[in-house]
């Protein structure tokens, strides 16, 4: 039986933008702090999918203007690989630390053997997430019991790093353990920071919320807050309304940009994970609305994330750094669950996740008959294109005939059910639109709501 049926994940805020924290004099998270108009978002993951095909234990990296919409980096493969220990990693964060560098904490583990014990947590530092040095494994605590989760936070009063993470201490259930750091090289004695008297895993952090500091975490397969004015360990107390999609782990609380906003990103621990996140205007009330689906789309394949502020130029010098995906998917508007795939050659949609996860990549290129248009090249089929054959759209090989040309040729239109979506419009059938049917791909007229919905579609990644 796996002794952490939920071991997971830990979130995160660092500061709101570039500069560090001691020169702006704000508080020590970014949940706690103002972001300026044009900030923008990192993400740390590592990768799962169902039959392991899109799997892979190192730090992962996307980047959000929104916080919302992801873009993987790197093509959505590792930046750096954990080289001790397991040789792996869960549960990856990234805190901004007070000198506006970054330093990198995670789970020491690859794969899913629980039966594997550390009292280790990788630990990297960079000064702008294109290059990852000073790697170690920094040892917390000597239990015969794993250290799962870890993340960070500036407690002003200590003057110190706090380093929380959750352990099976003598009470027998997981609590959440804390180490004092000033450098994530060496540590204080470990001692227990939140022991409700229940098992709780995945603590999250948001100091300083208008004089409050809010700690989140995973309670019977769903998410609770716990709150208090101080940062001292047993100091806080649960009050949040539990919310969660499933069994649901991995809190993870953003701050929005735009607004006083907080969003709680979770995770579904199944290997199949799937992110969902509610919203609320007051982080003091305890509860929260989840967010349409259509709001909000994950990195690929991606598992137990972590989230930190950056600024615009941050943004641009990772893409510059890591580049932009080759790819994109494409998520319905009506049944925002599913992406545009191809499955024995018939285009569809389909309930992500699934693999091969391949499937659901696209590369949109000239169209074929019109470079005006668009076409939609197959990344696992590159010699294959959708096309509709009958108005139902397959992947076929392209034969270089003028008719495979138009077959194989859209039009991009604002998004028939909302335009800041997209529609596909038909090259040689211009009265049709692609749309999907019973969930199968089809070129099809379109009069109604229903079908403006359905010929719907979000160019995402």
């Amino acid at each position: 039986m796996n002794p952490h049926p939920s071991p997971t994940r830990r979130a995160f805020l660092g500061l709101a933008a570039a500069t560090p924290l001691a020169m702006t004099g704000a508080l020590s998270l970014g949940a706690g702090t103002a972001h300026a108009a044009d900030s923008a978002y990192a993400m740390a993951y590592f990768t799962e999918s169902p039959n392991g095909t899109g799997t892979d234990y190192g730090l992962h990296l996307a980047v959000s203007r929104d916080s919302l919409n992801w873009m993987p980096l790197n093509q959505n493969n590792p930046v750096v690989t954990p080289t001790e220990g397991a040789l792996g990693l869960r549960d990856p964060f990234i805190l901004r630390k007070q000198d506006g560098t970054f330093v990198v904490l995670a789970t020491d583990l690859k794969g899913t053997d629980w039966s594997y014990v550390s009292q280790y947590v990788h630990v990297w530092n960079s000064t702008d997430l294109h290059t990852f040095t000073g790697y170690h494994r920094l040892k917390v605590h000597d239990m015969n019991t794993h250290a799962w989760a870890p993340e960070a936070f500036w407690d002003a009063g200590r003057g110190r790093y706090a380093l929380i993470y959750c352990a099976v201490n003598g009470s027998g259930h997981n609590v959440i353990m804390v180490n004092y750091t000033t450098d994530f090289v060496t540590v204080s004695a470990p001692q227990v920071f939140f022991d409700p008297g229940y098992d709780v895993i995945d603590g999250d952090m948001a100091v300083g919320v208008n004089g409050v500091n809010y700690l989140y975490f995973k309670k019977d397969q769903k998410l609770v807050g716990a709150r208090s004015t101080s940062l001292d360990p047993g100091s806080f107390t649960e009050f949040s309304t539990p919310v969660a999609h499933g069994g649901t782990e991995a809190p993870t609380l953003v701050k929005s940009q735009n607004a006083d906003t907080f969003f709680l990103w979770g995770d579904t621990y199944t290997p199949n994970g799937v992110f969902y996140a509610w919203q609320t205007a007051d982080m003091s009330s305890g509860t929260w609305t989840a967010l349409d689906q259509k709001t909000y789309t994950q990195p690929v394949n991606s598992k137990h994330c972590g989230i930190t502020p950056l600024s615009s130029t941050e943004y641009d010098r990772l893409v510059a750094r890591w580049g932009a995906p080759e790819w994109n998917r494409l998520k319905s508007y009506n049944y925002p669950a599913r992406y545009v795939r191809h499955s024995d050659f018939v285009g569809r949609i389909d309930e992500y996740p699934f693999d091969p996860y391949t499937d659901s990549l696209w590369k949109l290129v000239p169209g074929l008959a019109d470079g005006s248009g668009v076409s939609f090249q197959s990344v696992n089929y590159p010699g294959r294109y959708l096309r509709h054959y009958a108005y139902q759209l397959q992947l076929d090989v392209n034969d270089g005939t003028s008719t495979f040309a138009a077959d194989a040729t859209f039009y991009r239109t604002a998004g028939l059910a909302d335009a800041s979506w997209a529609s596909f419009r038909s090259y040689n059938h211009p009265t049709r639109y692609i749309r999907h049917s019973d969930y199968v791909l089809r070129i099809d007229p379109v009069s109604t709501a229903t079908d403006q919905q359905d010929a719907t579609f979000h160019v995402s990644y």
